[in-house]
């Protein structure tokens, strides 16, 4: 048991204090990250919000190194570890509510960098309502309702690939009872509907182990967080092939890149054509506000409700015919720019809300 004096004790206090008010002041604005970047004598506070970072505040350094080892020890991480980085997860709970969190920490010159990704745990959306046209959610309720097969998912980072698949995944298992096993690094959303099992290297559990795992488990729908290398591209191929529905994502640009990557990991064409259902590319947009154009506090406090994701779908003849062409024809086919320039010409959006003017592109 560890006694402290009054005055070490008062001093954790408002260190637990301070974190817990950054924690509420980034949900108040719904950010999805805080980012604390050090310097030699202070440390920024930096909320990412819709894909932009804002400082909210600054913090003496020898403060902010007490505040992110209290966020290490409570996530789990090695407080003593100050030269590797590291990663964490914890709940926390804040007045009637817990938040789920992500850190990482990475070495600096000056003392440790700290991001906490915030992990939004709403009630999960119906696919349709997460999609600024009915065609896209209908398109996709259909596809994951096919009884085996791959379909994939890519975007960048914080374009709700995450969300648009638990939104998939908790529709089917409601309407037809399926079985779902998931593998994620970290679990983001902790969801008693599936079956959820985290990728532990030191425990031996990656992808590829997790994925062999799974397929002795009796699941109808496998989910993959990533499909990182080609190991894992391989097995979720088999799964596929052998009568499982195995949905995952995938770092690239497009959807005729995600067709490429896979011939790069060495799969068969063959295999694509048997097993690709789908491949589907999204970004998330923010409706325009006729009155204010989103400028108002209102409006600002309220964006959620006013952001939708656009969906570049590739499936059927599209996709076999993206098997058969070149990496360099894929450049000249139907992207998602297609859909962004049909939601600004209809008026939903404005053209500077996404990629620094794509629709220029």
């Amino acid at each position: 048991m560890i006694l402290y004096t009054k005055k070490e004790s008062d001093e954790l206090n408002e260190i637990e204090k301070l974190g817990k008010k950054i924690i509420l002041q980034a949900l108040s604005l719904k950010a999805s990250d805080i980012h604390f970047h050090p310097g030699q004598t202070k440390t920024l506070v930096q909320l990412r919000i819709d894909s932009f970072l804002y400082q909210v505040r600054t913090i003496p350094t020898p403060t902010a190194e007490k505040l992110i080892s209290h966020f290490k020890f409570s996530s789990g991480m090695d407080i003593g570890e100050k030269r590797r980085p590291q990663s964490g997860a914890q709940v926390i709970k804040l007045m009637s509510h817990e938040v789920n969190v992500r850190m990482s920490t990475i070495p600096t010159p000056f003392q440790e960098s700290l991001v906490i990704r915030i992990l939004d745990h709403d009630t999960v959306k119906n696919p349709k309502q997460l999609c600024l046209f009915p065609r896209h959610g209908t398109k996709l309720e259909s596809l994951i309702q096919h009884p085996h097969g791959l379909l994939l998912f890519t975007g960048s980072t914080g374009s709700g690939k995450t969300t648009t698949i638990y939104s998939l995944l908790h529709w089917i298992s409601k309407k037809d009872k399926k079985r779902i096993i998931t593998i994620e690094d970290p679990i983001e959303r902790p969801n008693e509907v599936f079956i959820q099992l985290e990728v532990n290297e030191k425990a031996g559990i990656t992808f590829a182990e997790g994925l062999k795992a799974c397929l002795r488990h009796d699941p109808d729908i496998i989910m993959i967080g990533e499909i990182r290398d080609e190991t894992t591209a391989q097995i979720a191929i088999r799964a596929a092939m052998t009568g499982h529905l195995v949905v995952s994502t995938l770092h690239t640009k497009n959807t005729y890149e995600s067709v490429y990557r896979f011939l790069e990991f060495g799969v068969p064409k063959s295999y694509i054509e048997q097993t690709f259902i789908g491949v589907v590319n999204q970004v998330l947009v923010t409706l325009k506000c006729p009155f204010c154009k989103n400028c108002c506090f209102d409006c600002k406090r309220n964006r959620e409700k006013h952001r939708f994701a656009l969906y570049e779908i590739l499936s059927g003849d599209s996709l076999k015919a993206a098997v058969g062409i070149s990496r360099h024809d894929m450049t000249q086919m139907r992207t998602l720019n297609n859909e962004l320039r049909l939601a600004w010409a209809l008026g939903y959006v404005e053209e500077c809300n996404f990629f620094g003017g794509a629709l220029n592109g």
